[in-house]
């Protein structure tokens, strides 16, 4: 113990001032100055590093713009097909003006018949818009004037558009007896071939025929019910045969009501 005692007192008393000015003498620490050579040595793998991001900027760059051009692409092949098909309608259009130049004397409608038939249709086709006269008559009467089945109506000239109308006058003693449309005349009892108006002239006046000797089918007729034993139980009710109505069922139901 004494000897620590005497080590304590040898040692000298150090003051605050003093270990203040030891802290600010001590050296600080200076940066280290690197040589030519070092730097020479550090730049490549800086470049190296610059060049690789600059790379990778520009391949991202390139597949957005890659991606960009194939969506152009796909959104210009959805539109052309919309724009081709506008651009084949107009020249279909013109076609069909191209076809519709005929001569000076073309005839755009030819009379038969008491019927008005476009001159742009086929001889055949044509004589079907009269009234009775079907594809197979049509051929029938063709070939009896001796005209081409081919030709346009609106080719025809006037002596041919004669013989077609008196071919058709005379069709009933030109065709076999299935093939005529009136049969067994009331008039005459013989079979008959009608055209165009006078179909509805002799309907007509055999109805009037069957309403004055009150045949059964007269009868019905004049009521404007069916005429060959159709079903009237469901179909063409009319008159007090309509059945019940809502106002009816209503005014019975308030009285049935009152009542109780």
């Amino acid at each position: 113990m004494e000897d620590k005692s005497k080590i304590e007192k040898e040692q000298p008393e150090v003051s605050a001032e003093e270990i203040e000015e030891e802290k600010v003498e001590e050296p600080q620490d200076e940066p280290e100055v690197k040589t030519e050579d070092e730097q020479v040595a550090e730049t490549p793998e800086t470049a190296e590093e610059e060049e690789s991001t600059s790379d990778d900027i520009s391949k991202e760059s390139a597949e957005e713009s890659s991606e960009e051009t194939e969506t152009g692409e796909t959104l210009e092949k959805k539109e052309e097909p919309v724009e081709a098909k506008k651009k084949k309608e107009p020249a279909k259009k013109e076609v069909k003006k191209k076809k519709a130049d005929h001569g000076p004397d073309f005839k755009y409608i030819v009379r038969i018949s008491n019927t008005d038939i476009d001159g742009e249709k086929k001889i055949v086709h044509g004589l079907t818009k009269i009234k009775g006269v079907g594809l197979h008559l049509g051929t029938i009467v063709a070939d009896k004037s001796g005209i081409d089945r081919n030709m346009k109506m609106g080719d025809l000239k006037d002596a041919q558009v004669e013989k077609i109308q008196k071919t058709l006058d005379d069709i009933s003693n030109n065709l076999p007896s299935w093939m005529l449309n009136h049969r067994k005349d009331y008039d005459t009892g013989g079979d008959i071939h009608l055209v165009g108006s006078d179909i509805d002239m002799r309907l007509r006046e055999e109805i009037n025929i069957l309403k004055k000797i009150r045949s059964y089918r007269g009868i019905r007729h004049e009521r404007g019910l069916p005429v060959r034993g159709q079903r009237t139980r469901a179909n063409n009710r009319t008159g007090l045969t309509l059945g019940v109505s809502k106002k009816r069922v209503t005014a019975t139901a308030s009285s049935d009501n009152k009542k109780e």
